[in-house]
């Protein structure tokens, strides 16, 4: 019966290390780090000398605004053929069409005609400059020239495939800890379809059965990318029925939220702000951190009572802002404001 898995490499824990702004930085990132620092007083030295030799000297031109990073959670089957809404949306959040977007297919059985479906419809969308960001097996997750190309990147995007296999190349890589300093810290933007956006949850929904009735131990659970922290996301979901199959793992973790993403769907998070729907589904909110559950009491597959469950259906085309800026007089339901306050909660620097 499928069980909770613990990766041996390390125990199962939803934290990490703190790093960056909140704890001390590994040597590899000091290291990448030096060079923006050096850059920087570099710079701050020239515009001294300058001023110094001229009282007319021209003040520089301010630098451009810091980009934010933004999450793109895509429920699978996305359109490649017609409109391709989404990813379409995927080239604007990296910066357009002179991006530079890395395609990983570590998830696919067959990374090569993953790559191959890909390619082409990304340069058909004007991107001058798309990347194989070709990892198979953990020794490339460790290679220095794709830990460099990963944080060159403007944007990431993370095929589908299996999610299991996408996590035993990654598992604490240094292209992983990579991923994270550049959504963080450079603002690429990260987008995973079906595998890859399962992945990107800190709490992966590794197996399991899209039964009709929530069964407890019906999936298994796992550590993934941890960009989205305190959800567990669910792809394919209406055409796969697989809400028993989120309800049952909502039981084991009834401290996150599950996010469910239908196919050709997708879920843009922006960290603090707010989240908007694509597409052409759904997105399906599940909240169980104040029901009342007889999880611990039941034996392998018998049957869940799950009390006080909150549901939202998030139908494509809306949007809703939770951060300082929110639209006055467009008041939110209580318990789906405090919902999103937690899935657009900035995470952790992983790694």
């Amino acid at each position: 019966m499928p069980q909770t898995i613990h990766h041996p490499l390390r125990p199962d824990t939803t934290s990490c290390p703190p790093h960056g702004p909140d704890g001390p930085i590994p040597f590899s990132r000091r290291r990448w780090l030096g060079g923006s620092l050096s850059a920087l007083v570099a710079s701050a030295a020239w515009v001294v000398g300058g001023a110094a030799s001229s009282v007319f000297a021209q003040t520089p031109p301010p630098a451009p605004a810091r980009r934010t990073g933004k999450l793109l959670i895509v429920g699978g089957a996305e359109d490649r053929l017609q409109d391709r809404v989404i990813l379409r949306k995927f080239v604007a959040l990296c910066g357009g069409p002179m991006a530079r977007i890395l395609v990983c297919t570590a998830a696919s059985g067959d990374p090569a005609a993953s790559w191959a479906g890909y390619q082409p419809v990304f340069q058909s969308l004007g991107v001058q400059l798309v990347e194989h960001l070709a990892l198979t097996s953990p020794e490339d997750a460790n290679d220095p020239a794709r830990v460099d190309q990963i944080l060159q990147a403007d944007g990431i995007w993370l095929g589908g495939g299996d999610q299991r296999r996408l996590m035993a190349t990654l598992w604490e890589s240094e292209a992983a800890r990579a991923m994270h300093l550049a959504f963080h810290l450079r603002g690429a933007s990260i987008g995973g379809t079906s595998a890859g956006a399962a992945a990107l949850s800190r709490q992966m929904l590794a197996i399991g059965e899209a039964a009709v009735r929530p069964e407890k131990d019906l999936v298994s659970v796992d550590i993934g990318l941890g960009f989205v922290s305190r959800a567990i996301v669910d792809q394919h979901f209406s055409e796969r029925g697989r809400l028993g199959r989120l309800l049952s793992a909502m039981a084991q973790r009834p401290d996150l939220l599950g996010v469910g993403v239908d196919e050709d769907t997708a879920l843009l998070i922006e960290r603090g702000r707010g989240v908007e729907v694509l597409g052409a589904g759904n997105v399906t909110l599940v909240d169980g951190r104040h029901m009342a559950t007889n999880f611990k009491d039941l034996g392998p597959n018998e049957r869940l009572e799950m009390l006080g469950v909150q549901l939202h259906l998030l139908p494509a085309g809306s949007s809703y802002t939770v951060g300082p800026d929110a639209t006055p007089g467009h008041p939110l339901p209580s318990a789906l404001k405090e919902a999103l306050r937690l899935l657009v909660e900035p995470g952790p620097i992983r790694g």
